[in-house]
C-alpha cells in the first residue's frame, strides 16, 4: 500500500513537473511570437514613416495591439521587450539626428572648406557668399562663460543651503519655488532682460549698444539657475545619512563635513547639474535672441563683453534659419554641429571631473 502511494505521488510530481515545462515552452514560444510581431510592426512603421506613406498608422496599431495581447499573457517579457526598444530608439533616433546634421552641413564645409570655422577676416556672413561662423563660436563661448560663471557657484550653493542648512519648512517652500522657476518660458527672461537689464546698462553705464554679450549672459545664467539648484539638491540629499554621522562624531564641524563628506561624495550628480545649467546656457536661444544686437564681427578686445557685436551660434540659426537656402542653409546646419561638439566636450569634461573625484574619494588619487 505505501509502495502505491509513493509511485502515485512521483507520477503526480512527475506530470506537474511535464506540465510546468510545457507551460514554459508554450510561454516562451508566445513570447518569441509577441517580440517577431512587435519588432516588425516598428520597422514597417518606420519604413512607411520614411517614405510618407499614409498607411504609417498600421503597423503602429499593429504594436499597440501585440502590446495589449503581450501585457495580458507575457507581461514580464513585453516589459523586457519594450525596455530594450525604447533603448534602441533612442540611441537610434540621436544617431540619426548627427548623421542628418553631418548631412546638410557637407555642402558648406565641401565649399568653404576650413575657412567656415578659422574665417577672421572680412567679409565674415553673406556677403560674396562667404560665410563663417568663428564670430559666433566667439559669442557663444562668452556667453556660455559668463552664464556658467554665474550659474554654477551660485546653484552649488543653493543646493547646499537647501539640502543641508535650511530648516525644514523653508526647505519645503524654496524648492518647489526653484523648480517652479525652470518652467518659466525662455522668452520672458528675454523680455525681462531686454526691457530691463539691457536699458539699464545702456543708460548707467553708458554702453556701446543697448543689447551685448554681458547682458544677455546675466539673464540666461538666471536662467540656468533653477536646473543647477535642482540636479544638485537631489544629488546631495542622496548621500547616505551615515556618512554624514560619521564625520560629525569624528569631531568635524557641519561646515567640513558638507566640503569634505557631502560635496565629494555627491560630486557625479551636482556635476551633472552643473552640465545640464551650462547645456541650457549654450543652447539657449530665445532670450539671447531678444537681447543680442545679431551684429557679426570682432569685439576689440576679443574679451569685450560691452562690444557693440552680439550673435551666438544659437541666435544665427534662429534669427536667419527661416529665409536661409542653399551654402547659407548648409552653414546654419555646420552651426548646429559646432554646438553638438561643443556639448559633447563639456559632458566629457563632466566625466573626467566625476573619476578624477571616484579615485579621491577611494584614495587612489
Amino acid at each position: 500500500m505505501l509502495q502505491l502511494v509513493k509511485s502515485r505521488a512521483t507520477h503526480n510530481l512527475s506530470a506537474a513537473a511535464t506540465r510546468a515545462r510545457n507551460y514554459r515552452r508554450r510561454t516562451a514560444d508566445g513570447a518569441i511570437l509577441m517580440h517577431l510581431l512587435g519588432g516588425l510592426s516598428v520597422v514597417a512603421a518606420f519604413v512607411l514613416f520614411l517614405r510618407g506613406s499614409q498607411w504609417t498608422v498600421l503597423p503602429v496599431l499593429g504594436f499597440l495591439v501585440t502590446a495589449v495581447v503581450g501585457w495580458r499573457r507575457y507581461q514580464a517579457e513585453l516589459v523586457k521587450g519594450v525596455s530594450f526598444l525604447t533603448t534602441v530608439a533612442t540611441v537610434s533616433i540621436l544617431s540619426l539626428i548627427i548623421v542628418f546634421l553631418l548631412l546638410r552641413s557637407a555642402p558648406a564645409i565641401q565649399e568653404l572648406g576650413l575657412s567656415l570655422f578659422t574665417r577672421t577676416q572680412r567679409p565674415l556672413w553673406g556677403q560674396n557668399g562667404v560665410y563663417a561662423l568663428t564670430p559666433m563660436m566667439i559669442g557663444t563661448a562668452v556667453t556660455t562663460i559668463i552664464a556658467t560663471v554665474i550659474a554654477a557657484p551660485l546653484g552649488i550653493a543653493g543646493a547646499i543651503f537647501i539640502s543641508e542648512m535650511a530648516p525644514r519648512h523653508l526647505r519645503e517652500v524654496v524648492k518647489p519655488g526653484i523648480e517652479l522657476m525652470a518652467g518659466i518660458p525662455s522668452i520672458t527672461y528675454g523680455f525681462i532682460g531686454l526691457t530691463i537689464v539691457n536699458q539699464y546698462l545702456y543708460l548707467e553705464f553708458r554702453t556701446p549698444t543697448i543689447g551685448n554679450y554681458f547682458a544677455a549672459s546675466i539673464m540666461i545664467g538666471i536662467m540656468a539657475l533653477p536646473t543647477v539648484v535642482s540636479v544638485a539638491e537631489d544629488a546631495l540629499s542622496t548621500v547616505p545619512e551615515s556618512m554624514k554621522s560619521g564625520s560629525l562624531a569624528m569631531g568635524s564641524t557641519n561646515w567640513q563635513t558638507i566640503k569634505s563628506v557631502t560635496l565629494p561624495a555627491a560630486m557625479s550628480g551636482v556635476s551633472a547639474g552643473v552640465i545640464l545649467g551650462v547645456g541650457r546656457a549654450m543652447g539657449e536661444t530665445m532670450a539671447a535672441t531678444v537681447m543680442l544686437s545679431h551684429t557679426k564681427g570682432f569685439p576689440t578686445p576679443v574679451f569685450d563683453v560691452f562690444t557693440n557685436y552680439g550673435e551666438t551660434l544659437t541666435t544665427v540659426i534662429a534669427f536667419e534659419g527661416g529665409n536661409a537656402s542653399g551654402t547659407h542653409m548648409s552653414a546654419l546646419f555646420a552651426a548646429g554641429v559646432v554646438l553638438f561638439f561643443m556639448v559633447m566636450a563639456l559632458s566629457i569634461a563632466s566625466q573626467y571631473v566625476e573619476w578624477r573625484m571616484t579615485l579621491k574619494l577611494e584614495g587612489k588619487a
